[in-house]
Order: C-alpha cells, then structure tokens, then sequence
C-alpha cells in the first residue's frame, strides 16, 4: 500500500521517474543515489513507532539500534543504525546507517571480506527504494581492525522526518542491505515499539517480616511477548544495606536470550501506599539484554518509612508491589 500526502489527481500527474525528495547527487561526492522499484535482496529491516525508538535511545544514552543477524554470500552481517546521527563521524543531523560483519571467530586468522554493498530506504509515497551505495560500486575491506562500512550521511533528518518525502509515514519506516549477490533472499525483521494494554503485574507479599534479608523473587510474568520478573531485597541490596528497600525488573531469560538481542522498555515500579495514593513510584527506560538485565533502584524505600505504620506502606504485614511495563519493544522474523 502506498502513503501519500498528495491528492490523487497530483499523484496521477505527477511524473516519478523526474521527481524525488532529496537530490540524487547530495552530500558527499564518493557516495551516489539512485532509485528503483525492486526491494533490497538479502535484508529488510522495517520499523514501526521510530520516533519512540529514537526517543528511547536517547533516553539510554545509547547512540544505536542494531539488527538481528542475518546471512548473505556465505558471511553473517546486521545493520547499525543510528536514528539520532553518529555523531562522532559527522553524521549529526543525519540518519547514519552502517553494514557490520559479525561471528567471525571461526574465519582464519587475517582474514578479509571484500564487499560490494548498498543500502535502502523505502519512499512509501513513490513505492520505490532509494539505494545508496560508495561510488562506482566501490568495494570495501572489512577485516579484523574494520569491521563495519556505511554512511554516516545516509539521509538529512529534516528530509527523513517529513513525511511528505515518503521516507517515515506515520511514524514507520523501512530500511534494507544488499551483499554481494542481488537475487538472494534472507530474512528480515520488524521492529515495534508499543503499549501494552495488559501492561501491570502486581505482587502481594504476606508475611513480609518473616523473609531474611536476601534477595525474594516474584513469579515470572508476561508482558509484551516477553517474560519478567522481580527482584525485591527486603533490607537493601549490597548498595543499600540495612537502610533502603531495594526493586528491580528483570529479564526473566536473560542468560539465554540472544547476545545481539536488546529489548527498548520504558516501565514503572511501585509500592502501593495502602491508605491512599500516595504511592512511591520509579519510573526509567532500559535497554534489556543479557549483559544488562534489570533495571531499577537500590534505594527504592527507606526501611524507617517502610515500617512507619502510619504511611501505609506495610499493613498488617503485607506489602503489595506493582510493575508497570509501559511499551516495550518486540522483533518479529520474517521472510521476503
């Protein structure tokens, strides 16, 4: 389905083959554009909610979103990509996209992969793919000390971000990678970040001053196709020992969830105040994964307020704690 801005008598008259969004001469002179109407062969990597992606990434200090592991001419690659610019290699102000190669441990040693590659991006109004690519079909060395290639300047974010350019129609975009040879398929995924409308999980707990100090676990819990948990220290964590209350959400699989798999979460952890509303609440983005695998704070609720009677926090010895997943990213595989 083509997004178009235009009405239809102006898209009717309109001539595509003479008209686009961003000159195909732009920018640096080593890299040339052009259009065509048939999709990227090996990878697609469509995006759904990309200023929420963005937004996250800044959020996390993080500066890019690589994709899943995907596999053309006999090599594994995934995309990096920058929504906000890397800056760092003057791409500020730019989408900054770049072609990594991965799993490389079992390659000999020195060894050297010559690419011919090009990257897309979809125009949805003109339903046709602008490919990117070094200039006269340059090939480039990626070996050991070089591992990505790409264009920091792949398009300007003011271009990207109008939708009357067909680029980003409302808020999902698509990107894509040809390696090598054009006609093979690989896979794609696509990216989503959304609200959960079943998005809380509560945990009462009874009996609270019968648990020892440690660390207690809650029941595994699912929200967004992913499975959580908490993590509650009644005394403190190692941070906070003896004073604090300390909370966490938890990737529940994280010692098996894929090394280049991040889950974009924005959550809110609370303990209900059991008076009134006045509940203590912490609310955060993180960028899950199997090296960074909870999110929260040490120093969630002083033990002098928890065990003041009069707040509300602890009543008749029951606590009652709440996690609020608010969105959170969810990759779905596909085949083109």
């Amino acid at each position: 389905m083509k997004f178009s801005s235009k009405s239809d008598a102006e898209t009717e008259n309109m001539d595509h083959n003479s008209w686009h969004a961003i000159p195909l001469d732009y920018g640096n002179s080593e890299v040339t554009r052009s259009l065509r109407d048939i999709p990227p062969a090996h990878y697609i990597f469509k995006i759904e909610r990309f200023s929420l992606l963005s937004q996250i990434l800044i959020d996390t200090e993080e500066q890019n979103y690589e994709s899943d592991i995907f596999e053309a001419s006999g090599y594994k690659w995934k995309l990096s990509l920058y929504p906000n610019g890397d800056k760092e290699r003057e791409g500020e102000g730019h989408i900054s996209v770049y072609l990594v190669i991965v799993e490389t441990r079992n390659l000999p040693l020195g060894w050297e992969v010559n690419v011919n590659f090009k990257l897309f991006v979809y125009d949805q109004i003109q339903d046709k793919y602008m490919t990117i690519q070094d200039i006269d079909g340059k090939v480039r060395r990626f070996h050991g000390m070089k591992r990505e290639w790409g264009f920091a300047q792949l398009l300007p974010l003011s271009t990207f971000n109008d939708a009357a350019n067909g680029y980003l129609i409302r808020d999902t975009c698509v990107f894509g990678a040809e390696v090598f040879v054009i006609n093979y398929t690989g896979r794609g995924e696509c990216l989503t970040l959304g609200k959960e409308l079943d998005n809380t999980h509560t945990w009462k707990i009874d009996n609270f001053s019968s648990l020892d100090g440690e660390i207690h676990f809650s029941d595994v819990f699912t929200i967004g196709n992913q499975k959580w948990k908490l993590w509650l220290y009644p005394k403190g964590d190692s941070l906070e020992k003896d004073k604090w209350l300390s909370l966490y959400l938890v990737l529940d699989n994280w010692n098996t969830f894929p090394s280049e798999r991040k889950t974009y979460s924005k959550f809110s952890l609370r303990i209900r105040n059991q008076y009134n509303d006045q509940h203590v609440e912490f609310t955060a983005s993180n960028c899950f994964s199997a090296s960074n695998f909870a999110g929260g704070v040490s120093s969630f609720l002083s033990l002098t307020d928890l065990h003041d009677a009069s707040l509300g926090f602890l009543v008749n010895d029951t606590l009652i704690v709440q996690a609020e997943v608010i969105v959170t990213s969810t990759v779905k595989n596909f085949s083109e």
